[in-house]
């Protein structure tokens, strides 16, 4: 490890908030503050090809690079939106909010979810989150994130995701 990631990390560690689950006034405090960006990851062709082998989605804008170059809108292969969100636990950064003391935390759905622009073959993506709503549920707390996942040098997102997950 580098000074400067080690740096990097002690920075963070210093900016990291830590608020219980069910601390829904220090929660509310945060709604609309975006974490950093994540690191760049980039999205292969081959990727984009095991995707397609697993989910069974061989539809030629992703798979055929030759025709895809040739009669797509894109200029080229470009990811599936699926395997574009499926990376969601690779790319959303820690996020300067830790929410802790629950005991368990389940995936309890999507709000919304948008494909709003291709990612390309051979894109390098990153991605940022913001918490949008805090809501006391009988079973613990609900809380919305809003995930977006971009290309890098790109200003329109890619992809915009409302996960929500129950803290109990």
């Amino acid at each position: 490890m580098t000074w400067s990631a080690t740096g990097a990390m002690k920075e963070m560690r210093r900016r990291m908030v830590e608020i219980r689950f069910d601390d829904y006034e220090g929660l509310n405090g945060h709604i609309g503050e975006f974490s950093d960006w994540s690191e760049p990851f980039t999205l292969t062709q081959e990727m984009i090809n095991q995707f397609a082998e697993l989910t069974g989605d061989h539809q030629w804008i992703h798979v055929d690079v030759e025709r895809a170059r040739q009669e797509s809108p894109f200029g080229g292969p470009i990811a599936h939106g699926f395997l574009t969100l499926s990376l969601i636990p690779h790319l959303v950064p820690a996020s300067e909010l830790r929410i802790v003391g629950f005991a368990s935390a389940a995936n309890y759905g999507a709000e919304k979810l948008r494909f709003i622009a291709p990612v390309p073959a051979g894109s390098a993506i990153h991605a940022r989150n913001r918490v949008v709503r805090v809501e006391a549920k009988p079973r613990g707390t609900l809380i919305t994130r809003e995930i977006e996942i971009g290309v890098v040098g790109d200003d329109r997102p890619a992809v915009l995701y409302a996960m929500q997950v129950l803290y109990m």
